[in-house]
């Protein structure tokens, strides 16, 4: 699941982190490079001790290295995450982007209300509001993620509020 509760060594503050999903892992894609690469030196092996083989390196190196780029590029491109930190007296969502500065919003964790919209522009539209402002929370996650993030987000928000 793209979030998780961070433990927070403050006994009132509860951190919640949202990220996109990544379908290739590291160890994936150090897996998928290592097969690329001895599949493009795999016909080299024939050429061995021919001239030839000295002129086809070049374009395998050039095309291993542009894959390898073009993943690292993506990888990064990728790095849009969600930050909600909640205690007592404050509820803070910061929503980074690559290449832009962070965006954050706050909030008293007492007037905040959550609706899961169903006329969202997306199915299960999870949003915040303090009556004032409304955001969208958990825009990298599925209807159903949103939903179970919904139902434990206001069950950490009535916990907070009984104390």
């Amino acid at each position: 699941m793209p979030y998780a509760w961070q433990p927070d060594a403050q006994d009132d503050t509860r951190r919640l982190l949202i990220w996109r999903y990544r379908s290739l892992t590291v160890r994936g894609f150090v897996w998928f490079m290592a097969a690329t690469a001895l599949l493009l030196v795999l016909p080299l092996v024939a050429l061995t001790g021919l001239a030839v083989m000295w002129g086809l390196l070049p374009f395998a190196l050039a095309a291993l290295a542009g894959l390898w780029w073009a993943m690292q590029r993506h990888w990064r491109g990728g790095g849009s995450f969600e930050e909600l930190t909640l205690s007592r007296e404050t509820l803070l969502v910061s929503r980074h982007d690559p290449g832009r500065k962070p965006r954050h919003w706050q909030a008293n964790p007492y007037w905040v209300r959550l609706n899961l919209r169903r006329d969202g522009p997306v199915q299960d539209y999870l949003t915040l509001t303090d009556g004032q402002r409304e955001i969208e929370l958990g825009v990298f996650l599925s209807p159903e993620e949103r939903r179970q993030l919904r139902d434990e987000l206001a069950f950490a928000l009535g916990e907070l509020n009984r104390r």
